[in-house]
């Protein structure tokens, strides 16, 4: 019997370049989308702001309640599936072993499911919470605090528990069933061979259009950050011109990390990004406020944790708390909308390196040791940025995002050349986050258009790194922050579709789990599985694009 994907293989075989290597009906819609929106914002800016803010407006005025509530649920659901006996499933046949070494592993999932927003966020948020969330009314150590639980609860365990819920659908489906790795894939057990029909389409133009428009918000942050950096070192001006400099340099490393692969680029991008960043955090922490750094974390980490299942479900009424409900739009629906919209790009890329881990590995790998890691660098960036705003020394709450970090860094006690040199640092480690959200970023895009192969072609990954770095590139030049920022609200208006996707792909792979039968192997700790009901093509089957489920190399 021929399947929806055997027949799409064929048609690909027999067409020209863009049958073989696209999904055309994704790959030109998506292209469309993307122009429509770049065109807009750059020459209707002022319209673009008003019809974005007014959709951000409407979807968390009145589906407020669904993003609280949905990445709730996703976290309670992915720590069910780790705690089952389906957690000792491998994301592949039984017999495969994973890729990447543990480390190695970590390092590119951190990197791209964290990156940028770490380190501009870092300092800044803590002390904005503390001087102007409504809902912390003490004072000193108690409204720090607060102000830091609210922050590890927006970085914690929900954005991970959101990337989860895709990553692992797709992992599985994929590695595992032999589907094409896009998220439509997920919804095999729901809708059968439809995945390859205008439903699976428009789930896949969806993700692109957040990957994209996410990705290029997060790399024009991000080379705001650099300039402010380089303007604090060097009194470099900082405008559109330096940023589209720093824009084209840091894409074109960008670019040569993604001609070389996944091993030998992102790999080794992600590892020397992983250790730039914690010798920064190791130099705060020796010339900052050790005790100050070292008592919050453990009050910190306590804070959040016993008050987790209350601001899970927390909701502020506009009509009977305004400020209250004002704040959590722009910070707690913010972030989820963000989190569900940014949700393919980091799912897609944790799970293509995710290939031989066990479901267990993967969700506990994935959920625990990011989040311990951001709770440890906010003890100690965003610990160190309190302690100083406490005593007056300076005032970050008051600063750009983009400043805050350079300006902690200032009233730290060290000679104007250490601060100059950690400054440089701060730069050097924001740039390399850039480069590997790039390159991975466009990895993810292609993989979104050509139908799920995970073997990209380099000239196409080669494309969507220059474009995704020449969309930042002209809304910075052309558009400045104004563009950036209406882009960034259709990308956080796209996490509510998405976010019906993800709960959609949660049933669909709690659908595709029951489908195992398992048995204890008497001779080992292993699982013997046997399907019960196929959910799509076995293995050495062909599967869209040709390929076929066997082990993925590089």
């Amino acid at each position: 019997m021929t399947t929806g994907g055997q027949q799409q293989t064929e048609t690909q075989r027999s067409g020209g370049y863009f049958q073989r290597h696209t999904n055309p009906p994704v790959f030109f819609i998506s292209m469309f989308i993307a122009l429509a929106f770049l065109v807009a914002g750059v020459f209707f800016t002022p319209a673009t702001n008003k019809a974005a803010s007014a959709a951000l407006d409407f979807f968390t005025s009145n589906f407020g309640w669904f993003y609280i509530l949905s990445a709730t649920l996703f976290l309670g659901f992915v720590v069910v599936v780790m705690v089952s006996r389906y957690g000792r499933l491998r994301l592949g046949p039984d017999d495969s072993r994973p890729e990447y070494r543990t480390l190695p592993w970590f390092a590119m999932l951190f990197t791209a499911g964290m990156g940028i927003g770490l380190v501009f966020f870092g300092v800044y948020e803590p002390p904005y919470h503390m001087g102007n969330a409504p809902m912390i009314t003490q004072q000193g150590q108690e409204a720090a605090a607060d102000a830091m639980r609210y922050t590890i609860f927006h970085w914690g365990l929900h954005p991970w528990a959101i990337y989860i819920v895709l990553g692992l659908s797709m992992g599985y489906f994929c590695f595992r069933k032999g589907l094409p790795l896009r998220p439509a894939a997920g919804l095999y057990p729901l809708i059968g061979d439809r995945i390859y029909g205008w439903v699976g389409h428009l789930v896949d133009i969806l993700a692109v259009f957040g990957t994209l428009f996410g990705l290029a918000t997060s790399l024009g942050l991000g080379a705001q950050q650099v300039n402010a950096g380089l303007s604090e070192v060097f009194g470099l001006p900082s405008n559109p011109v330096v940023q589209l400099a720093i824009v084209a340099l840091i894409t074109a490393v960008a670019v040569v990390s993604v001609m070389l692969g996944i091993d030998k680029g992102i790999r080794r991008l992600s590892v020397l990004n992983m250790g730039l960043a914690l010798l920064l955090m190791l130099v705060v922490f020796a010339v900052g406020p050790k005790v100050f750094i070292m008592t919050g974390l453990a009050d910190y980490t306590g804070s959040y944790l016993s008050n987790l299942v209350g601001m899970s479900f927390d909701t502020f009424d506009p009509n009977t708390s305004p400020a209250a409900a004002s704040w959590q739009a722009d910070w707690t629906l913010f972030y989820w909308g963000w989190w569900m919209s940014w949700s393919p790009f980091v799912g897609m890329f944790i799970a293509r390196i995710s290939y031989g881990r066990t479901i267990r590995q993967f969700i506990a790998g994935s959920l625990f040791a990011p989040v311990l890691a951001s709770i440890v660098w906010f003890a100690v960036l965003g610990g160190t940025g309190l302690f100083y705003q406490m005593n007056g020394s300076v005032d970050i709450a008051s600063a750009e995002p983009e400043q805050a970090l350079f300006k902690l860094l200032g009233a730290l006690p060290m000679a104007g050349w250490l601060v100059s040199l950690l400054a440089l640092l701060t730069v050097t480690t924001v740039a390399i986050f850039f480069a590997t959200s790039s390159d991975s970023g466009s990895l993810v895009v292609d993989m979104l258009t050509n139908g799920g192969d995970p073997h990209p072609i380099k000239a196409q990954r080669l494309f969507w790194a220059v474009t995704e770095g020449a969309i930042a590139a002209v809304l910075l030049l052309v558009g400045g922050a104004t563009a950036l920022e209406a882009l960034q609200a259709a990308s956080i208006t796209a996490g509510l579709p998405f976010g019906i996707v993800l709960v959609l792909l949660a049933f669909g792979l709690a659908k595709g789990l029951a489908g195992e039968r398992l048995a204890a192997s008497p001779s080992a700790d292993r699982l013997i599985t046997v399907d019960a009901r196929k959910q799509g093509p076995a293995e050495g089957e062909p599967v869209a694009h040709g390929t076929t489920r066997t082990s993925v190399e590089d």
